[in-house]
C-alpha cells in the first residue's frame, strides 16, 4: 500500500535529519497529528501537502517515491509506477521516473477525475516545472488568474509560483509534469 510506504519514507527522511514531528509541523504549517497519520499510513495527503513536506525536508517528491519503492531503475513500467491516490481530491500522482540520489530531476503524471483538483488552495511550486496536458482539459489557477489548457497545451512555472490544477470536464485529465528542483537560492 503506497500510503504505508510513503509514511515509512517520511519517517526515514524526518529521522535522518533529526527533525521531530512537531518541528516539521511548524515548518510545513500542518498539524503533528496529520504528519503522524501519514507516517502510520492512516491518511492520504494532498499533492500540495506532500510538496510542502518534501520542501521542508530538503527532498523531492521523486525521492519520496524512490525511497518508498526501495529501487532505482531507469525504466519504470506503467504497471509498476509508484503512485499516490488522493481520494478526497479525486486526483492521483504517479512517479514516471527520476535520476539517482543527488539529482532533483523528476517526472510525474497527475491524473484528475472529473470534479477533482490537486489541493484545496493554490500552493507554491517548490521547483521549476514544465507541464503539458497529456489528455483532457485542465484549469490551471495561478496567482495572476486562471488558464484553461487542452490536450497538448503546455506551461512553464517558475519555482515559488502559486498554482492549482483542477478538472471541471466530464472526462479524466492527465498532466505530465517535469520538475527540476527544489529551487535553491544561492547566497554570496
Amino acid at each position: 500500500m503506497i500510503q504505508q510506504t510513503l509514511g515509512d519514507a517520511l519517517r526515514f527522511f524526518r529521522e535522518q535529519r533529526g527533525i521531530s514531528l512537531r518541528a516539521l509541523a511548524e515548518k510545513t504549517n500542518v498539524s503533528p497529528s496529520f504528519l503522524s497519520q501519514i507516517e502510520n499510513g492512516q491518511c492520504s495527503p494532498s499533492i500540495s501537502s506532500m510538496e510542502k513536506i518534501a520542501n521542508a525536508l530538503g527532498v523531492t517528491l521523486g525521492q519520496f517515491f524512490l525511497s518508498a519503492n526501495q529501487q532505482t531503475a531507469k525504466v519504470v513500467r506503467a504497471s509498476e509506477r509508484a503512485h499516490m491516490a488522493l481520494d478526497w481530491s479525486r486526483a492521483e500522482i504517479a512517479s514516471l521516473g527520476s535520476l539517482p540520489e543527488g539529482s532533483h530531476f523528476r517526472a510525474s503524471m497527475i491524473t484528475i477525475k472529473p470534479g477533482g483538483l490537486t489541493g484545496k488552495h493554490a500552493t507554491p511550486s517548490i521547483s521549476d516545472e514544465f507541464s503539458i496536458v497529456f489528455e483532457g482539459t485542465a484549469i490551471l489557477k495561478l496567482q495572476d488568474g486562471e488558464q484553461t489548457l487542452g490536450r497538448g497545451d503546455s506551461v512553464t512555472i517558475v519555482a515559488g509560483t502559486n498554482r492549482q490544477w483542477r478538472n471541471e470536464s466530464d472526462a479524466i485529465t492527465e498532466i505530465l509534469v517535469i520538475s527540476l528542483g527544489p529551487h535553491v537560492a544561492i547566497s554570496s
